[in-house]
């Protein structure tokens, strides 16, 4: 610290000053403090500094690199206060060298990742703003692509191995990156810009790409290369990594934008497997935000009533007369219109309000089945059957529920049959199983959907209470076309394990509407009747061999050593299985009448299928039930 008076000479300095500007003691006293050039404090260089000598400005601060008499640099902070009563000022010299070299090194931190050498965040964001800025300029066609990678299990080396073994694996993946970037230079010679994002996160940025599949080419050997074993500290590790992809036209995006899409692509590669790469897809991503408004509106719909069932029939093969029907949900919303299962019941399971939907699902089915037994005293009831999922078997009291609803309504329990998908039954232990027992035990049947799609152990059948198979349409759809015309047009599979709570197999709907003209039919005929099966007159010849392609899957199936159809057999030994079980079949997707009479002679029990009826609101079934009872698309036997 000195005192200088008005004129900016040095009064009086404290030792520590004289130690500080390695001085000798008592020197500076006398001096002008402009000549101190070492402090650089001169009115060119420090404009102002007389008016605080004078009064006429309190305090002036300035930081001055000072060269050392000792030899170096360092940083000092300088100050001037005025002080009226000794008009003149106050010096005080602090020196601030170590914030000056954190504050340094911090922005060197910026820039550059210190574990790995690489560019760091804040570096890589200004640089990917400026690639965006650069090419968006060449007249707006200028394309930006971005890669990040995500080490699969780098939380496991962590764990397993230790942190400091993690961050050896990092800068050894690091070192592979920087040595292969130069192999990896666009076509206009650019190599990648590298950078740790963080964590195990690395990011390439190429400028002036050609297209998605430049990106996805380099995604893709660089994740080869990364594959590679790494020595670390005496070990030997392999790990993978996965890749997310955006390649994007620089002037449309910023580049908030093309992180979050390239972060995205990356988790839909993690969630599909390891080793993986994603291409960022905007119809895929809109998907998700349209799943994402779907689940917000779940609960909410359950409660306002926007849900409605239809029911498909389930239709003896011997008489083609309805047994029971299955309850199938639509969903009426506002915003989408009406949706079907297969569009939000994933949806459900995910966050868990399949369970109320379900609740609903069955309450409903139970009080139809119960109203159309009320209105035929004495006569046979149809069953109705509800599809669950393992989810609600262990998420919920179903034993409980599915009492409270057949008190409520008083529908017989060998009125109600329950389904769940074969996938979801095989490994099932504990409560679920315990569940389907006591189901049972109530009177509740329970039936098995998508029968034989795939598994080949079929000795949970006996530990399961089951009372009906129901095979996968799969295998009808494979039987032969033998070349008469044959009814419904087919309906589309669904993949094994999607059905749900009022889920049925297809979502399109069939192209003739239940009780209107079939296609080809002039458009005054007549009706015959609630549930009617499309027009079989229309133009036989060409609409057979269509629906022979359709309903075949193309070509003719593989056979066996006896030259009959693999699927016919297959569904023949099922049946001949099943039944010796004591169980019954139901055979879904039945589509023709060769289909259906194939079945019936191989025993097959029920059909379920368009050759019957698409799924259709409760008065169809009820008017149905009040005449005929039987089904469309069945002959009906010559009187007697």
């Amino acid at each position: 610290m000195a005192l200088v008076d008005e004129a900016g000479t040095i009064t009086t300095a404290n030792p520590a000053l004289h130690d500080y500007l390695a001085l000798p003691a008592a020197s500076l006293p006398g001096r002008p403090l402009t000549h101190l050039t070492v402090l650089g404090l001169t009115p060119h260089t420090t404009p102002g500094l007389p008016e605080v000598f004078t009064g006429r400005r309190h305090h002036l601060v300035c930081t001055r690199r000072i060269a050392s008499p000792r030899g170096g640099e360092t940083w000092a902070e300088l100050r001037l206060d005025y002080l009226a009563s000794v008009r003149g000022a106050l010096l005080t010299v602090r020196d601030t060298s170590l914030g000056h070299d954190l504050r340094a090194r911090l922005r060197t931190a910026e820039r550059e990742d210190p574990l790995t050498r690489l560019a760091g965040r804040a570096h890589f964001l200004d640089r990917l703003a400026d690639t965006l800025e650069e090419h968006g300029l060449r007249g707006g066609r200028g394309r930006v692509g971005l890669c990040v990678l995500g080490l699969d299990g780098f939380r496991h080396v962590n764990t397993a191995h230790g942190h400091l073994v993690g961050d050896h694996l990092l800068r050894a993946v690091a070192a592979r990156l920087a040595r292969l970037a130069p192999l990896l230079a666009s076509a206009h010679g650019e190599a990648p810009v590298l950078a740790r994002l963080g964590g195990d996160e690395f990011a390439l940025l190429v400028g002036e790409t050609t297209g998605p599949g430049q990106l996805t080419e380099l995604a893709a050997t660089v994740l080869r290369e990364l594959r590679e074993p790494y020595d670390i500290a005496g070990r030997r590790l392999a790990v993978s990594a996965s890749a997310g992809v955006a390649e994007l036209r620089a002037r449309e995006t910023s580049p908030a934008e093309l992180l979050r899409a390239v972060t995205t692509a990356l988790g839909w590669a993690k969630a599909e497997g390891r080793g993986r790469w994603a291409l960022f897809d905007s119809a895929r991503c809109e998907d998700g935000a349209h799943q994402d408004l779907l689940a917000t509106a779940l609960r909410p719909a359950v409660r306002d009533g926007e849900f409605e069932l239809e029911y498909q029939p389930l239709v003896a093969l011997a008489d083609g007369t309805l047994h029971g029907v299955e309850a199938l949900v639509r969903w009426r919303h506002p915003r989408f219109g009406r949706l079907a299962p297969n569009r939000f019941i994933d949806v459900a399971e995910r966050d868990g309000s399949i369970v109320e939907l379900g609740r609903w699902v069955l309450r409903t089915a139970c009080a139809q089945a119960r109203s159309w037994q009320l209105a035929r005293p004495g006569a046979r009831p149809p069953y109705v059957s509800v599809n669950v999922t393992v989810r609600q078997l262990w998420d919920s009291d179903v034993v409980a529920d599915v009492a409270d609803v057949l008190a409520e309504t008083r529908l017989p329990p060998s009125l109600l049959q329950l389904e769940l998908t074969e996938s979801e039954v095989v490994g099932q232990t504990g409560r679920p199983l315990r569940a389907l027992q006591e189901l049972s035990d109530m009177g509740v049947r329970i039936a098995i959907d998508d029968f034989g799609t795939g598994y080949s152990n079929l000795s949970y059948l006996s530990r399961l209470p089951v009372s009906v198979l129901k095979l996968d349409g799969s295998f009808v759809r494979g039987f032969p076309f033998t070349g008469a015309a044959q009814g419904a047009e087919p309906q589309e599979a669904e993949p094994p394990g999607a059905k749900a709570p009022g889920a049925e197999t297809p979502e399109a709907e069939p192209p003739a509407a239940i009780g209107a003209p079939a296609p080809g039919a002039a458009t005054a005929a007549p009706v015959p009747g609630p549930l009617t099966a499309p027009d079989r007159s229309a133009a036989p010849g060409s609409r057979d061999r269509e629906a022979a392609t359709v309903i075949a899957g193309g070509p003719a199936r593989s056979t066996t050593a006896e030259g009959r159809p693999a699927d016919e057999v297959i569904v023949e030994a099922l049946v001949g299985l099943a039944h010796r079980l004591g169980l019954t079949v139901t055979a879904e997707c039945v589509e023709t009448r060769g289909q259906a009479e194939r079945l019936r002679a191989m025993g097959c029990d029920m059909g379920q299928g368009y050759l019957y009826s698409r799924p259709v609101p409760p008065e169809r079934i009820g008017l149905l039930l009040e005449t005929t009872g039987r089904c469309p698309g069945w002959p009906t036997p010559p009187p007697s």
